[in-house]
């Protein structure tokens, strides 16, 4: 793992973790703003569950367990893209700056819409890491190398 993503990955992951542990204290208001969007949704997906409260939390679940992988460093292109997944719902339910008059609300709601774009770039940006698997896969064979190396007779010894 390079030093970039020591940084780049544990940032994106603390953001929905927190973002996740939020909204699973406090679902109701997230499922009211969420509401009309799942509507929608239910109209192209019937099968999709009437509680829109266990829908947000689902998706806050998914935030939190996918954002902890992250900043652990595991699996993080499989949790870039729950993320990913997550996010674009999450964007759209929340940040529909389309139906707003308010110029001001609009507004807000625009920048909210682009930064939540910007994240959803970045979290994108880990799933494509094609390198990702050769790097892991070096590392590993340098610290196979390594281990067998010091497992051999009087390779800590001073003398040896």
């Amino acid at each position: 793992m390079t030093p970039l993503h020591l940084v780049a990955r544990p940032l994106l992951g603390t953001f929905f973790v927190s973002a996740g542990m939020e909204t699973m204290s406090e679902p109701d208001p997230r499922a009211e703003l969420a509401g009309p969007f799942l509507a929608r949704l239910r109209e192209r997906l019937p099968a999709l569950p009437d509680d829109d409260v266990l829908l947000v939390r689902v998706n806050a679940a998914v935030q939190v367990l996918a954002g902890a992988l992250l900043t652990a460093g595991r699996a993080p292109r499989t949790a870039a893209l729950a993320l990913a997944a997550s996010l674009v719902p999450t964007t759209l339910a929340g940040h529909p700056f389309w139906e707003h008059e308010d110029p001001a609300q609009r507004a807000a709601h625009r920048t909210q819409l682009a930064k939540n774009g910007a994240v959803l770039g970045g979290l994108l940006s880990v799933v494509s890491d094609a390198g990702h698997q050769a790097r892991a896969h070096a590392w590993r064979s340098r610290a196979r190398r390594r281990s067998s190396r010091c497992g051999k007779k009087g390779a800590h010894s001073p003398a040896g």
